[in-house]
């Protein structure tokens, strides 16, 4: 069974996501981020694909892509880094990266190469859902790679329907249609959006990604959702914090204030 079916199974609630950048701060940290995920009882990991134009990012993330890039971070490298990852971490990974760099890759070769290294799913955030039915569902399926996708406040409810219909593992709820950043709280607008997607009944679970980095917008996910996703505030703790373990510690920490 794939490890996101797992524990989504296992685990129905307070599930906790976090993002980090492939190759940042240093490019051989990867794996060091990923053991100090698990060791501090991360659920699941999401590996982000630097890419030179990381459109639905904010400022944070896409630095982190830029001197990834710079130091010199590659699809084929990041692979190569992951090839005994299974040997110590044994939690649920995905990649999250922009179709651009998996076309050059080949997405046949990419699925290969994720079942290969033990890569369980994939968002790829500008990769519209008519393509995915029609070019993209059959070769995923084939690797058992789950092919995540986004819903925001401005996705119809048939459209929604459509990917729960059509997709499994869970669907990422944007918290907001505009770039990832921290957030100090989500206003009423999203809170009734939170409240519209649970009142469907939808056969996925949902996690909320984008802008929690605090007490409150955590809690507000938990509550609205199985977990929450992390991102630009764990890559601005691993900017500032001396070791991957420090910046999952004090990340936690900030969930709790």
């Amino acid at each position: 069974m794939n490890r996101i079916t797992e524990l989504f199974n296992k685990k129905k609630q307070e599930i906790l996501s976090v993002y980090f950048t492939a190759g940042y701060p240093l490019l051989n940290d990867t794996v060091k981020v990923l053991s100090a995920l698990q060791q501090n009882g991360i659920d699941m990991v999401e590996v982000g694909i630097p890419f030179s134009d990381p459109m639905a990012d904010g400022p944070v993330i896409q630095e982190s892509s830029t001197q990834a890039l710079r130091n010199g971070m590659t699809l084929k490298l990041l692979f190569e880094q992951l090839t005994d990852i299974r040997k110590e971490i044994h939690i649920p990974i995905l990649f999250m990266g922009y179709l651009n760099p998996i076309m050059q890759f080949g997405f046949d070769n990419f699925c290969r190469k994720c079942t290969e290294v033990g890569v369980d799913g994939v968002i790829i955030p500008d990769l519209p859902y008519a393509d995915y039915i029609s070019d993209y569902k059959n070769i995923a399926e084939q690797y058992n790679i789950k092919v995540i996708m986004l819903i925001t406040p401005e996705t119809s409810e048939e459209r929604v329907r459509l990917i729960d219909e059509n997709t499994d593992g869970f669907i990422y709820m944007v918290s907001s249609a505009a770039i990832t950043g921290a957030q100090k709280s989500f206003d009423e607008e999203k809170q009734e959006y939170f409240r519209k997607i649970n009142s469907m009944k939808l056969r996925n679970p949902r996690m909320v990604g984008f802008g929690i980095s605090n007490k409150t917008t955590y809690e507000a996910a938990l509550n609205n959702s199985a977990g929450a996703i992390i991102g630009s505030k764990f890559i601005q703790l691993l900017s500032e914090e001396k070791t991957p373990d420090l910046a999952v510690k004090k990340l936690l920490e900030a969930l709790k204030e």
